[in-house]
């Protein structure tokens, strides 16, 4: 709150030259001071038209200049309140993929496992509330932006950026559309053999179950129209990770536990290739880029909403990321697997922890994942939809409404076809960051404010922001590296259509 304070009265602090301030309030000194000689600038010069910086909608009528758009007034329509995008943005962030954290310590170890864990959630804090103030920034000059997409086109002046977003967008939503389905059937999987160790059913037959109930929640219309299952999302997270780490702390102190070894792998070469995939999964894991997306479902003016969103956001974070960190890594260590549930059933031995939580955690999971899948096939729904669908009808009409059950059944479909091709969980997780979380969210973010803002090159805001970039440039080549290079090697050890999930 004492910040929110401080970003409502920059202009009052900045008047105070004799009052030293953190960082933090230098950026918003900094937003403020250079909003207001832009606003000036733009009232007296006006922007020309141009491909980079196209005639924009008015942000507090766009009804009235986006009735061309379909994807943006049917998938994108704009009338959430702040605590709408903070259930969306935790959706987008606190999914069943935390179940892998003990998975990537296992690359880290215990110090640079925590470290890097808190380096990444303030990264990620700081870098979706540049964000924000940078889609606050381009509402206030008459340009409002709906799609991560036109933001970097218009902000960089370049047309390549464009499709650059457009690129990484769809591998983020096809790579996590997959995770999902993936980690659904693995759900399904693992309840099944409960209860019938010996059954016929194979992973690729619950991954096309899950992907027929994926293809049925996926014709609700809008992001918008999510805003009470992704309610229902968020207390999920709560409740599942409650269980887990209940479970991991009796699992540890179990007789039948495994001998807990924390130490790294012994070739130096190993070690780097395993830190940095780790590094891969834990970008995935804290990655969102949908962010201006899901800004757009806020009624406009949507300034200032973002910041209490990722407020609720960051609090479910913080209990949840920690706790199934520290606890799953300290009951099995290096045996930890992509899927902590699995640690916990073992294939040999009892199992570490009560059927019934086991059972009620899966289904909180598995219940889950179908809102993060919804929420991530917005992106590609309203690209979609922005080339199919005829905005001058209604949302429900027959020449919508078929188009938009036929794209959004294919697109599901093929998700789930590749799940059950390669059933490589926590390797996806790995590339998916690498090459896709790292540049939205840790590195265009800070330049997108370098570039509104033109903040000092003396400043210290300019130089922590050119400093995340250059070490995730070079965390994200790294990391795709060692992604890739494990997929490679994992390889070898499936078949299609395998019927089990590769750790």
């Amino acid at each position: 709150m004492e910040h929110q304070q401080q970003y409502q009265d920059g202009k009052t602090a900045s008047s105070r030259s004799n009052k030293k301030i953190s960082w933090f309030q230098q950026i918003t000194k900094t937003h403020h001071h250079q909003s207001d000689e832009l606003e000036v600038h733009h009232h007296l010069n006006p922007p020309s038209s141009s491909m980079a910086d196209p005639p924009q909608p008015d942000p507090f009528h766009p009804e009235k200049s986006r009735d061309e758009d379909a994807g943006a007034v049917f998938v994108l329509e704009s009338k959430g309140n702040w605590w709408h995008a903070g259930f969306h943005l935790t959706t987008a962030i606190v999914g069943p993929t935390i179940l892998t954290l003990p998975y990537a310590f296992r690359g880290l170890g215990w110090i640079m496992g925590l470290f890097c864990l808190t380096i990444m959630g303030l990264v990620t804090f700081y870098s979706y509330y540049l964000m924000s103030m940078v889609l606050d920034h381009c509402e206030k000059q008459g340009r409002r932006h709906i799609r991560f997409r036109e933001l970097a086109a218009d902000v960089l002046g370049s047309g390549g950026m464009f499709y650059f977003v457009i690129f990484i967008q769809t591998a983020i939503n096809t790579g996590v559309g997959i995770g999902a389905i993936l980690l659904a059937a693995e759900c399904l999987q693992i309840m099944y053999t409960q209860l019938s160790p010996d059954g016929p059913l194979k992973l690729y037959e619950f991954i096309a179950m899950v992907t027929v109930v994926m293809i049925v929640l996926s014709q609700l219309p809008s992001f918008h129209s999510l805003r009470h299952i992704n309610l229902g999302s968020l207390v999920l997270s709560l409740g599942y990770t409650s269980l887990v780490v209940g479970a991991c702390i009796n699992a540890g102190f179990s007789s039948n536990a495994p001998k807990k070894e924390y130490s790294l792998d012994p070739s130096k070469s190993t070690r780097v290739f395993d830190a940095f995939t780790s590094i891969s999964i834990l970008a995935a894991i804290f990655g969102n880029g949908i962010l201006p997306e899901i800004q757009a479902t806020l009624a406009p003016p949507a300034t200032g909403k973002m910041f209490k969103g990722l407020l609720m956001c960051y609090t479910v974070i913080f209990f949840t990321f920690y706790s199934a960190a520290v606890s799953g890594y300290w009951a099995f260590g290096n045996k930890s697997n992509s899927n902590i549930l699995k640690s916990l059933i073992p294939d040999e031995g009892p199992a570490l922890a009560p059927t019934w939580v086991l059972g009620v955690t899966v289904i909180f999971v598995l219940f889950q994942l179908f809102a993060i899948g919804l929420v991530y096939s917005q992106v590609a729904y309203e690209i979609m939809e922005k080339k199919s669908a005829d905005v001058t009808q209604g949302m429900f009409s027959k020449r919508n409404l078929i188009p938009r059950i036929l794209l959004r059944t294919v697109y599901m479909i093929f998700c789930g076809f590749v799940a059950a091709m390669l059933p490589f969980f926590g390797d996806i997780n790995g590339v998916v960051g690498a090459i896709g979380f790292i540049p939205l969210d840790f590195i265009l973010p800070m330049l997108l404010y370098n570039m509104s803002f033109k903040p000092s090159r003396k400043s210290l805001v300019y130089w922590i922001n050119i400093s995340i970039m250059v070490a995730f440039t070079g965390a994200g080549l790294l990391g795709t590296f060692s992604s890739i290079r494990k997929l490679v090697l994992d390889a070898s050890k499936f078949k299609l259509f395998s019927s089990d999930v590769v750790d």
